[in-house]
């Protein structure tokens, strides 16, 4: 099933944001525990992927100029404006909680590497080890937001659902356009290029380093172009 981990990440989010409501506050230390063992998981996944990689080289190509696309753009900078933004629209308006909680969690839960990388994984490769990682996540999260701004956090199931769908079904078809002896290699590479991309987001979940993985994403469209260049010249 194509969209299990869609809807795993889903199911994560309702099962935390319902048990929220029902728990009057997640302790300080049990927080910080529960997501240094789930950094440690995020890092064992990433490996897993990273190790998978057969052209370093072209790893490391897609990085770099990935990075410069991405600095470049400040994509980072962006969300956390977007997100910035959105947290002083609704605290204007002391009456608005549900509608605070349905866009706070949302920025929460859509933007980010392990979406996209995810959801590309699931809709390419049929693995969904990242977005039920990401469900995990997500839960707890869900849990610690909604104790504090209410029932309006589970609304964010619906743009999870079809951010992470439509990247997902998106993914299947690009066998359609791309040849299977180019998609065998660009899989492979793209997998292990995204595997180092959670990486960065298991150390920042430790607090080990602030890694800004927003910016590398354009490294995940470029891993195609280094990979064909590459095919081409060395063909």
């Amino acid at each position: 099933m194509v969209l299990f981990g869609t809807l795993m990440n889903g199911l994560g989010i309702l099962v935390g944001g319902v048990l929220g409501l029902f728990l009057n506050r997640v302790p300080e230390r049990v927080k910080e525990t529960t997501m240094n063992g789930i950094g440690l998981a995020v890092l064992l996944i990433g490996l897993q992927m990273a190790i998978q990689s057969n052209e370093i080289i072209v790893l490391l190509l897609s990085l770099l100029i990935g990075a410069f696309i991405g600095e470049g753009l400040r994509l980072e900078e962006k969300f956390e404006s977007l997100g910035g933004w959105v947290e002083k629209r609704f605290q204007k308006n002391s009456s608005s909680s549900v509608s605070q909680g349905f866009m706070t969690a949302s920025l929460i839960f859509v933007i980010g590497a392990m979406a996209v990388v995810g959801a590309l994984d699931s809709g390419i490769r049929g693995d969904h080890d990242v977005l039920v990682t990401k469900a995990i996540i997500d839960g707890f999260v869900a849990l610690v937001l909604s104790t504090t701004l209410g029932f309006g956090v589970l609304f964010s199931i619906i743009p999870v659902l079809l951010y992470e769908g439509g990247i997902t079904l998106l993914a299947t078809q690009i066998q359609k356009w791309v040849p299977d002896t180019f998609l065998d290699g660009f899989i492979v590479e793209m997998t292990a290029t995204g595997g180092l991309l959670i990486i960065a987001i298991g150390l920042n979940l430790l607090n080990i380093t602030k890694i800004r993985v927003a910016n590398l994403l354009p490294s995940l469209i470029m891993v195609g172009f280094v990979l064909y260049v590459s095919t081409h010249i060395t063909g």
